[in-house]
């Protein structure tokens, strides 16, 4: 498909996506990694690097690379090197970062979603491991800044993107199944509010078919909304400044949220400017095949083949089944559901629209949704054997929901919900419309559909809609041959 263009142009997204790793101890260290503890309460000496210290692989660091790997049809390197990338930076205590350069652990791959009902597939280049930095407080209000070293050493696993994405959405879209994905799989608890799922976006503009304009990145995007307002205003940013005649300088930039606004921190750097080299202290990590086979046996079902099994075993649109497997709980609410009430189709239909929009109203998951599988389940199959009507089903999902009853029968009867499904009664409801209605009755017979709507209507009226829609449609055209 031909990407959009904005005022002539076109945008060129990639992403590096730091995912904290879901270990309770550093990642050459056995210091904790607990969130919130005070100041300075986490950090050894491993951390910072002092003399004689020496820094231990985690395993389990290690293992949340492979399982990422597994999950995006990556390979996984048997052989990886770690090396110390140089900068100066107050909260940077050893001078430089242990990450990975030339070999990283996790090379290649790809993440799939859909953007509306298009199918979308972004390339990856490589996922490494590397310790976090430490963090720089700011007291404004006393003129003071402060480290803090508790998340020197933490786990990451730097999620590096082809730049194959062409619009903010496509970006959006892209970070919201890899956030799926880590924590889907347990590597990450996907936290961004507390740094735990950090995204940098790197946009440049060009004109079509030209070569790569230079890209500036945007750092440390800690939500998705923030994320689409800043990749907007940086690709508007851009294009003004082409325009006018001026030239785009590579340059790390932040996002305010507040003003909506990006702004340049710092000139970009490049590879050459770390003078990467091996980390001597650290021996190449070398990953067993057995390995590798042993975490893929206890890998969870992905989301991409849960999708494939709705698919397959319960009939549904690929669309559906990628929605449905947004989460664990999702899936599993839906599967629980479908076994229960046998209406597949119907139960993504109400997982997708009603209880959606209330789960988004109420900023909630569905793991906190009001209504049960189970409830949602005996619902539909009402619905299925013809009990009650699609409006009156609305009903009965709002009592539920409100929590004012949970028994699905009980407020069926209590509301007096139930279809009018005897046709003796239905069939002297029809007579008496067609004999009041004789204009629409003739229009119908002259071939206008409308008129035998308006029919059906005048039916469902008498009945106080309590008529099976399904049984009038059927019965009034009897009638009227």
């Amino acid at each position: 498909m031909t990407a959009k263009l904005i005022h002539g142009y076109e945008v060129v997204i990639g992403f590096e996506t730091h995912a904290q790793l879901a270990t309770q101890s550093k990642i050459f260290s056995r210091a904790p990694t607990a969130f919130g503890a005070e100041p300075n309460t986490q950090a050894c000496a491993v951390d910072m690097a002092l003399p004689g210290t020496l820094p231990v692989m985690n395993k389990k660091a290690v293992e949340c690379a492979i399982k990422l790997g597994l999950a995006l049809g990556s390979h996984i390197a048997p052989r990886s090197i770690f090396a110390r990338k140089n900068y100066f930076y107050p909260d940077l205590p050893k001078g430089y970062q242990i990450s990975q350069f030339e070999i990283p652990v996790v090379q290649g791959g790809e993440v799939s979603f859909f953007l509306g009902e298009e199918k979308k597939t972004v390339r990856l280049e490589r996922a490494h491991l590397e310790e976090d930095a430490g963090k720089s407080l700011h007291e404004d209000f006393i003129g003071q800044s402060g480290i803090d070293l508790n998340r020197a050493g933490t786990p990451l696993l730097e999620i590096v993107t082809q730049p194959d994405m062409r619009s903010s959405e496509e970006a959006v879209a892209y970070a919201r199944e890899l956030h799926k994905v880590v924590t889907w799989i347990g590597i990450c608890d996907g936290n961004m509010q507390e740094g735990s799922f950090r995204c940098d976006a790197n946009v440049s503009v060009r004109k079509p078919g030209g070569p790569l304009g230079t890209r500036r990145e945007i750092k440390n995007l800690n939500s998705f909304k923030n994320m689409q307002q800043a990749i907007d205003y940086e690709i508007r940013w851009q294009i003004e400044e082409i325009e006018d005649g001026r030239t785009i300088q590579q340059a790390t930039v932040l996002f305010n949220p507040d003003t909506g606004e990006t702004r340049a921190m710092r000139t970009k750097e490049d590879a050459a400017d770390y003078r990467y080299f091996p980390d001597p202290d650290l021996p190449p990590l070398v990953v067993a095949q057995s390995w590798v086979e042993e975490v893929r046996a206890g890998m969870p079902e992905l989301p991409r083949q849960r999708a494939a099994r709705f698919v397959a075993d319960y009939g549904l649109p690929e669309y559906d089944a990628t929605t449905l497997t947004q989460s664990q709980d999702m899936a599993s609410y839906f599967e629980a559901a479908a076994q229960a009430c046998g209406q597949a189709k119907l139960a993504s239909n109400w997982i997708m629209g009603e209880i959606s929009r209330r789960l988004n109203t109420e900023e909630i998951g569905i793991a906190d949704a009001k209504v049960g599988s189970a409830q949602l389940a005996l619902m539909i199959a009402r619905i299925a054997d013809g009990t009650i009507s699609n409006n009156a089903a609305r009903q009965v999902f709002e009592v539920l929901w409100s929590g004012e009853a949970d028994d699905v029968d009980a407020i069926i009867e209590a509301k007096g919900l139930k279809q009018m499904n005897d046709s003796g009664a239905l069939e002297a409801i029809i007579d008496e419309v067609i004999a009041a209605n004789p204009g629409n009755v003739e229009q119908y017979r002259a071939g206008k559909d409308k008129a035998f709507n308006a029919l059906v209507g005048q039916v469902m009226k008498a009945s106080k809609g309590k008529a099976n829609p399904g049984q009038v449609n059927e019965l009034l055209k009897s009638k009227l041959a």
